[in-house]
């Protein structure tokens, strides 16, 4: 246990956000590297924490950097209290001050690159006071965990005690290249295309079944597709659907472009699949950090310059 008799004012609570940050890093080094701090200063912190609270906090080997039993309630106190100085400071300071700091991000790796980073450069030009790291991937990120300010997800979101607002919303579309489409008629309904070729994205619930309905009736199909090919993400099933292997849902923010060129081709553009929600997640807190307050606004932005655009 931490020494209930440690003098508080003896603690520098500065080494509590280095404490913080080394446990979400998971190394001194990474942790070093987010902070912009001289590995060494970051091991004299940690030794002079441990000093402070009057016990072990970490367990160091070759190969890992784990949490002692001190260490585990230490760090789940230090984080409540990092989480709400920031907040505490974020809000007293308002609109007044620009937004300063690291803002950690995940998104998925096709959105995340079409949208997210682009918004994270602007961003970066306005306040050049603010690191931003964005961290592209389509696995769900512990947001607690792996320190996230922001997670970017598209489609239904999970249970959980994070925060979220809507961002935006999507449409999946039914695509091909040219190449499949050479010697085939593309028939009536999405049902008559359950036996072509199709391309799963194989981290969906039910990668195969898609329900569709028509927008001037009340049609509705539901259809599941015979996959000879998937890929565990949205660029890999894109990158397949250009290359000729078979059809392909897709975000439409992934094909925009695909689109406009030539280079696939929407099927059956009057059956629609549901509409999905683009959010951003965060951790729950009685404030929202400014930073964050920024990026959401900045995303929404883009997002309305590209449907008015």
């Amino acid at each position: 246990m931490v020494n209930a008799l440690a003098n508080l004012a003896a603690i520098n609570l500065n080494r509590l956000l280095v404490f913080v940050t080394v446990v979400e890093a998971g190394s001194l080094t990474a942790a070093a590297t987010r902070l912009g701090l001289a590995k060494t200063m970051v091991s004299t912190h940690m030794q002079r924490l441990e000093h402070e609270v009057g016990t072990s906090l970490l367990v160091r080997t070759t190969r890992r950097l784990g949490l002692t039993e001190a260490g585990e309630a230490f760090y789940e106190a230090s984080r409540r209290i990092v989480r709400e100085v920031e907040a505490a400071v974020d809000a007293a300071a308002q609109d007044s001050s620009a937004p300063r700091g690291t803002l950690r991000i995940t998104a998925p790796i096709d959105y995340g690159a079409t949208v997210v980073a682009p918004v994270c450069v602007a961003l970066r030009q306005r306040y050049p006071d603010l690191k931003i790291e964005l961290l592209a991937g389509d696995r769900l990120f512990d947001l607690v965990g792996e320190g996230i300010d922001v997670a970017i997800r598209i489609g239904n979101l999970p249970d959980s005690n994070h925060q979220a607002v809507r961002i935006a919303g999507f449409n999946d579309v039914l695509v091909a290249s040219p190449a499949l489409l050479q010697h085939r008629s593309v028939p009536a309904t999405p049902a008559a295309l359950a036996d072509w070729p199709f391309i799963a994205l194989s981290v969906l619930p039910q990668p195969l079944n898609w329900a569709f309905s028509h927008q001037d009736t009340a049609a509705r199909q539901t259809v599941r597709f015979a996959a000879g090919f998937s890929a565990n993400t949205a660029y890999g099933v894109r990158a397949a659907a250009l290359a000729g292997g078979g059809l392909a849902m897709l975000p439409d923010f992934a094909v925009r472009d695909d689109l406009a060129s030539g280079a696939l081709v929407a099927l059956l553009p009057q059956w629609q699949a549901p509409v999905g929600g683009i959010h951003a997640v965060f951790p729950a807190a009685r404030h929202r950090p400014r930073k964050v307050r920024v990026l959401i606004d900045a995303l929404r932005a883009q997002v309305a310059g590209e449907a008015t655009g």
